[in-house]
């Protein structure tokens, strides 16, 4: 019997504001523990909360971006739990009334190969509901210690239904949702720093069937790769125990990346009585048309949208467009850049490549994650001096090697691409009596690659090329060189 998996993922997104979510009291990451906390956050008696608007904004600008239904009227439940890090022993949710459902997310699978997209679908969302998060509960040696510097500040839920059915498409969906809250400025979604968190909700049944099959959730899921990992093992494991006969539990468990392995937590077998009811010091929210119309025009272009627009203006490749438009700082530079010099192409390549090597190198750990936040990108080159480089390799100044160690020297020290040339004496070489001697030495001492290009193989010219550019120090002109080599090539008799 062949099995399909079935996976739906419940998302904690932390909300960009300045404040926690009822109350003014402020937090940033990595503040001494307790530091940041307030009568209202340690739930004192004789305390109230007051909603914060900027988290109610960009949850309804979540939604209007996943093109959800937004609540006319939203209101406010207390669900009630005891554990050490929720300090009033509730948290302030919605249940009955969220602020958003159903909507969708838009996810790109990848392709048969890295340069051909791959297909889009669309996910369905349940809902997404406004919440305080809780605290840190870190356990040590000996004892454990809480840190209520995290509790309250304003996190979004996003839930989706169970519409997905392989690792791979979970994986797209985070991507896709990260994408879209960093571009439309909700959230940086900084999974190191616990900005997103991710745990999956994942069953299997026989293919064709309807009915879903037991659930397990998977907990610990701390980065994107982290949530692909632990689902393939997860479906991997209920696959294999369902075909020896055996029967899943309905559980949670926990990915232990290191293992490898998921392993069990505790059992789930009846649902968790939370004790909802409606939070009788806050007022229900109401959100009218001229609010949903507002908060919609301020929408940026976003990402799908984007690389549309840039193969549609630009006639830029996949390869190029999928990376630029991820990021929203690296498209809005790109367009800056090809506004001052007209060659997108060359200006993409210089981003998607150059750049974003030298901003991995910069990082320290040679790789941009896909836990980095976008705030992180350090550009240090400016657009009207990466558009000078390329104008410079257009007019046959410098050529496109030297562009590129020229490029290195600028994102390093800061220079413009002129100061370099002339510190350097970088600038090409036409001199047609000095090449043409060049020429004729990389013509007899690579016999083999010229007999192969008067044979047909253009490709062998390459060779050729290459000597000549290597006793130059790469300051030859390449149309010069090429012509050149041509001329003696076909002439010999």
């Amino acid at each position: 019997m062949e099995y399909e998996a079935v996976i739906g993922l419940e998302v904690h997104v932390q909300i960009r504001t300045k404040s926690k979510l009822f109350s003014r009291c402020p937090y940033r990451f990595g503040e001494v523990p307790n530091a940041l906390t307030d009568q209202v956050t340690l739930g004192l008696p004789g305390t109230l909360p007051v909603i914060n608007r900027e988290a109610v904004l960009k949850t309804i600008r979540a939604g209007l971006i996943f093109g959800c239904d937004i609540a006319h009227v939203a209101k406010w439940d207390r669900k009630n739990y005891f554990y050490p890090d929720c300090p009033k022993n509730y948290q302030i949710s919605q249940n009955s009334d969220p602020i958003c459902r159903n909507g969708h997310v838009e996810i790109e699978l990848q392709g048969p190969s890295r340069n051909v997209m791959g297909e889009h679908r669309k996910i369905a969302l349940d809902r997404i509901h406004l919440e305080e998060d809780v605290g840190k509960l870190m356990h040590f040696e000996n004892d454990s210690g809480l840190d209520f510097n995290r509790a309250g500040v304003p996190l979004m839920e996003i839930v989706s239904r169970p519409d997905m059915h392989s690792s791979d498409e979970a994986f797209a969906y985070l991507s896709s949702l990260r994408m879209h809250m960093i571009c439309a400025e909700i959230s940086n979604c900084d999974m190191e720093r616990g900005e997103m968190r991710c745990d999956a909700n994942v069953s299997v049944r026989p293919v064709g069937e309807k009915n879903l099959g037991t659930k397990v959730e998977i907990k610990n899921l701390n980065s994107i790769s982290g949530v692909k990992n632990g689902i393939e093992f997860e479906i991997k494991r209920q696959v294999e125990l369902l075909k020896s006969g055996g029967k899943i539990s309905q559980e949670t468990r926990r990915w232990d990346a290191a293992a490898g392995v998921t392993i069990a937590l505790r059992s789930k077998e009846t649902a968790f009585d939370y004790r909802y009811f409606t939070d009788p010091d806050l007022m229900p929210i109401k959100i009218s048309q001229e609010m949903k119309d507002a908060i919609g025009a301020e929408i940026p272009e976003l990402p799908f949208a984007k690389q549309e627009r840039f193969f549609a203006q630009y006639t830029l490749p996949y390869t190029i467009t999928s990376v630029i438009c991820q990021k929203p700082a690296l498209g809005d530079f790109f367009e800056r850049t090809v506004a001052i010099h007209n060659n997108p192409r060359a200006v993409a390549n210089i981003i998607a490549n150059d750049m974003l090597r030298e901003m991995s190198l910069s990082a320290g750990d040679g790789n941009i994650s896909e836990e980095r936040p976008q705030e992180r990108l350090d550009f240090r080159v400016s657009a009207e001096h990466l558009a000078e480089l390329v104008k410079l390799t257009d007019s046959g100044v410098i050529s496109k090697q030297i562009a590129q160690s020229i490029f290195t020297e600028m994102f390093q020290t800061g220079k413009s691409a002129a100061e370099i040339v002339e510190e350097k004496g970088l600038r090409q070489s036409d001199d047609a009596d000095e090449l043409l001697e060049i020429c004729k030495r990389a013509i007899d001492g690579n016999s083999r690659a010229a007999n192969e290009f008067r044979d047909g193989k253009g490709a062998a010219l390459n060779a050729l090329k290459g000597f000549v550019m290597r006793e130059t120090h790469g300051k030859a002109n390449t149309s010069t060189v090429d012509k050149i080599l041509r001329e003696l090539l076909t002439n010999v008799t």
